[in-house]
């Protein structure tokens, strides 16, 4: 599970009540720690523990900071200080929601003690003006269990904001000559969005491989996790190649600091080490350490935003579209050669060869079924987008390396969506649905969401509340 921490910033304004803004202070902490969430409160920053005074600001950025939180929540204790939300906001650049606790029932007198809802519309609109994006939970009790959904589902989008703002790719050798489809350009991927290539000619892969054989204990400790995982059907001195080239990936993205891998899969490497190098992409895949094929660097970005939406509790696959259903009207063949972790696989997976190459090295199995995300980040002409949608596993056609036919909504659409772009025939695939917490994110990270089913409205439901 990833490890994401949240900065708590109760907001209250002088004209309604602050001992109940007091009391919902501390109410809203107590539920956030019975729900097992990591928070940094500011109650050592004036008496009440609470955001109004303008004052108080600097402080509280400075110890955000310091504490390094990864988004801000700002419960609406009574109606709250709208600009003063706003200016801390704007200062710390993070993800933000804006929530506030259901109001009580009007006194007889007729006197109301909170307004939260009505400060929530005024933070909503003074966010809009300093051109703040945020996740707004619609307003609602503490135990209810749309509240804790809300949370939950923030602190995901702020996984994969923190995660994209922070990607870092080892890119070994070029694209293959013939896939044009996967060039990317390195200095708008920067100057955009600050993902950073590391790239790095195929003989540094060899001699790094050379230099895992020799030191011998981790592709050792390999040698036994692949016996013990999959059925060998290549011959043992290939087996060694492909943990070799496991251990040596690895280190290279450790030594260049990256959290993904794009390998240009065919065919030098095959000249220098005579394997595929599927399998030893899954073996990455498995460890949460995304390695892709072809070179394909916006394919990296989307494992490492897929996986961070589900907040790591599942491995992703990166797959092509391949071909129509046979049987089923809106069904497809998601297939590669042989790079899925295991844990997608529903059956043992085959250390074999693949479907379009005469070298060792890559995996066959079939994949779980069930309901998957299927999403691809990519861009053209200096306009970035997010396809993402659901799809549904289903049997078909017995097939060769790691492949799921699954079910659509409407294959037409979705084959339009791909062929007219900026997409191609690459995605990545996870067995959770993370639309709606994918959608949220593309408000943060300046990329345009792209359903390719018309379920917008449903998606924005679900982030009220619905």
């Amino acid at each position: 599970m990833a490890a994401i921490k949240l900065g708590y910033a109760p907001t209250r304004r002088s004209i309604f009540s602050a001992p109940d803004a007091i009391k919902y202070r501390g109410l809203t902490a107590d539920r956030l720690r019975e729900l097992g969430i990591d928070f940094v409160d500011i109650d050592d920053i004036n008496e009440e523990g609470l955001l109004y005074d303008d004052n108080d600001v600097k402080k509280i950025v400075a110890k955000f900071r310091k504490e390094g939180v990864d988004g801000i929540i700002f419960p609406h204790c009574n109606f709250g200080t709208e600009y003063v939300c706003a200016r801390l906001a704007k200062e710390m650049n993070l993800p933000v929601m804006l929530w506030g606790p259901l109001d009580e029932r009007p006194e007889p007198s007729g006197v109301r003690l909170r307004d939260t809802q009505c400060g929530l519309f005024a933070t909503g609109k003074v966010f809009r003006r300093f051109r703040i994006p945020f996740t707004y939970v619609t307003n609602c009790r503490l135990n209810d269990p749309v509240f804790e959904r809300g949370v939950r589902d923030f602190m995901a989008v702020c996984n994969v904001v923190k995660t994209f703002r922070h990607i870092r790719i080892l890119q070994i050798s070029t694209r293959p000559f013939d896939f044009w489809s996967t060039m990317c350009n390195e200095g708008e991927l920067l100057e955009k969005f600050n993902i950073q290539l590391s790239p790095i000619p195929m003989t540094e892969l060899t001699e790094e491989v050379k230099a895992a054989k020799a030191e011998g204990t981790k592709v050792k400790e390999l040698l036994t996790y692949i016996h013990e995982n999959m059925e060998v059907k290549i011959k043992e001195n290939e087996v060694e190649n492909v943990a070799a080239l496991a251990v040596a990936m690895e280190s290279l993205i450790d030594k260049y600091g990256c959290n993904a891998g794009a390998i240009q899969c065919w065919n030098a490497l095959q000249t220098e080490l005579g394997i595929m190098p599927c399998a030893a992409n899954a073996i990455l895949n498995e460890k949460g350490i995304p390695v892709v094929c072809e070179t394909d660097i916006h394919g990296a970005v989307t494992a490492l935003m897929v996986e961070a939406a589900g907040m790591g509790e599942k491995r992703s696959f990166f797959a092509d579209w391949t071909i129509r259903h046979p049987d089923i009207e809106n069904g497809e063949l998601l297939q590669h050669c042989g790079p899925w972790p295991i844990s997608v696989a529903k059956e043992r997976p085959q250390l074999t060869y693949p479907l379009a190459f005469d070298h060792p090295g890559s995996l066959t199995a079939e994949a779980k079924h069930g309901d998957v995300t299927l999403c691809r980040f990519d861009g053209d002409n200096g306009e970035y987008s997010l396809l993402l949608g659901n799809a549904k596993g289903v049997d078909g056609p017995k097939g060769m390396g790691t492949y799921l036919w699954v079910e659509v909504d409407n294959i037409k659409r979705l084959e339009a969506k791909i062929v007219e772009g900026p997409y191609i025939h690459h995605c990545v695939g996870i067995h959770q649905n993370v639309v709606p917490v994918l959608y949220e994110a593309c408000k943060y990270i300046g990329i345009k969401p792209d359903l390719y089913d018309p379920i917008e409205e449903d998606v924005k439901a679900y982030l009220r509340g619905e």
